[in-house]
């Protein structure tokens, strides 16, 4: 009977090839939407009810969506771009150190190990094919004495673009149903806001599971109470502004 990667080589370059979800631009995503939807639902909320005119409303809506989008492309900008420097150094002093104290780094490579539970000659011999290939030693040094994960390949560009254009996806979502009523019904408006951001949120949190660990009606669940509670926050400072000022 034929081996079994020999009898379905197709199988076995598939396994090889498995596409899997890439952390940054998951995180970038999660970070964009949710954001954007929760911080203009707190704003569209907090203005509707405070003002009950549906072009104030409307006004304050879309300028926080596009003034978030911005500030968040930014951010990310900024932050990928801060993580990939800190990274290239690290890695730069690292290559320096294994070069300059080897011995220093072999030790390093044992502590390491010990804490997996490798001792004596075993030990050794990992140690020393560890350290005859330096690309193996770099990226066990940078993951395990660093804890730093690889991001020298990070696009700053990319991510400001993908974190900003889901701001103003997310954003868009509560605002939606202030587009089709008058003044007269903004309660309605704001009951529909409320429904289809929770929903939102929910398909947020349930996406992030499936592409990563844990339940998805769980991390949906999360997801959409946090949400909820942060724009009703904002929501509820409003209505007290509102009332006092009355």
């Amino acid at each position: 009977m034929p081996h079994p990667e020999m009898a379905a080589p197709g199988r076995a370059a598939h396994l090889t090839h498995e596409p899997h979800a890439k952390a940054g631009s998951l995180s970038d995503f999660i970070l964009g939407s949710q954001d954007g939807l929760v911080n203009v639902l707190g704003v569209v909320l907090g203005v509707a009810i405070a003002s009950r005119n549906i072009t104030i409303t409307l006004a304050g809506g879309l300028a926080a969506t596009f003034a978030e989008s911005i500030s968040m492309g930014a951010v990310a900008y900024t932050s990928t771009l801060a993580r990939r420097d800190h990274y290239l150094s690290e890695r730069t002093r690292e290559l320096r150190e294994m070069k300059e104290i080897p011995e220093a780094e072999k030790d390093e490579v044992r502590e390491i190990l010990e804490r997996w539970g490798f001792e004596g000659q075993e030990k050794e011999e990992i140690v020393e094919k560890l350290t005859a290939k330096p690309k193996a030693w770099l990226e066990l040094m940078m993951a395990h004495e660093l804890g730093l994960a690889p991001i020298e390949d990070a696009a700053p560009r990319k991510s400001a673009m993908l974190v900003g254009v889901a701001a103003i996806v997310g954003s868009l979502i509560p605002i939606f149903p202030f587009f089709f009523i008058d003044s007269s019904q903004i309660v309605y408006a704001i009951i529909v806001s409320l429904i289809i951001s929770g929903a939102a949120l929910f398909l947020i949190g349930w996406y992030k599971a499936r592409v990563t660990v844990g339940s998805p009606g769980r991390s949906g669940m999360q997801m959409t109470a946090i949400g909820i509670a942060s724009a009703l926050a904002g929501f509820g400072i409003a209505y007290w502004v509102g009332v006092v000022g009355a």
